[in-house]
């Protein structure tokens, strides 16, 4: 592949649907960089992908602070050229009773899933709006539409957080050609709601109208299309996948 096939950051790329999502812009023609917190996590995927096709690098990062992401989009535009696509999917889960999260733990969930989004937001945002160009997709969640807590009320509030960010970023941006959206999945099928729920997994799946979990290549193609060019007229949106918990 052409060292100009366009770049696409994913954080939390390493694992879950982070690693789905790479997967797939990878396989789309994308130069990918991995980045995540887990160093030997994203070097395995970039070296399992980079033997496939086009270039992929592995960036060792922590979201939650600011010049930690502002040295990830240098690192990455001196290794690949530019950016085109920017994907927020790093997150922290807790799942603890609402009224027993501590301050501390506020703070963490917080600091990762909204002020790491954020952060990435305003560094790539600016960047891309220099340029002309740019597909930013958050990753929110259905807890954080209808208020769900089985992954932590704090996590509910950060992603209800997220989509509000998606929001006024896209406000922003729209005019300069790059384009803010947001995925919201209900329950997938992957090994993190698996240990969340336990037990409880069956119970939860009787709920779901549609009787199944989400596929994590499914959020992956829904990724995929709003990281195009060609959904340009798409910004501020929040496309839905959880199964019917939730309609508007």
């Amino acid at each position: 592949m052409s060292a100009q096939a366009p770049v696409a950051v994913v954080t939390g790329g390493a694992t879950g649907l982070g690693r789905e999502i790479a997967r797939r812009l990878h396989a789309g023609g994308h130069r990918v960089a991995i980045a995540d917190i887990s160093a030997e996590a994203a070097t395995e995927l970039a070296a399992e992908l980079a033997a496939q096709g086009p270039d992929a690098r592995a960036y060792t990062v922590d979201v939650g602070e600011r010049t930690a992401v502002e040295k990830l989009y240098a690192a990455v535009v001196a290794d690949l050229g530019s950016v085109e696509v920017l994907v927020n999917n790093a997150a922290r889960t807790q799942a603890r009773p609402l009224l027993e999260i501590t301050p501390d733990e506020l703070d963490q969930v917080m600091r990762v899933n909204l002020n790491g989004t954020f952060y990435a937001c305003q560094v790539f945002g600016t960047a891309m709006a220099e340029t002309g160009y740019g597909r930013i997709v958050n990753i929110a969640s259905l807890a954080g539409q209808n208020g769900g807590t089985a992954t932590g009320g704090h996590y509910a509030s950060s992603k209800g957080a997220v989509l509000s960010a998606t929001k006024v970023f896209a406000r922003e941006l729209a005019a300069r050609g790059v384009t803010v959206n947001a995925v919201s999945p209900g329950p997938q099928d992957s090994p993190m709601v698996r240990e969340l729920l336990g037990d409880g997994l069956d119970g939860l799946v009787a709920g779901i109208p549609v009787g199944r979990l989400g596929s994590m290549r499914f959020i992956a193609d829904m990724v995929a299309l709003l990281a195009s060019p060609d959904a340009a007229s798409v910004t501020g949106a929040c496309w839905d996948a959880n199964g019917g918990l939730h309609l508007r």
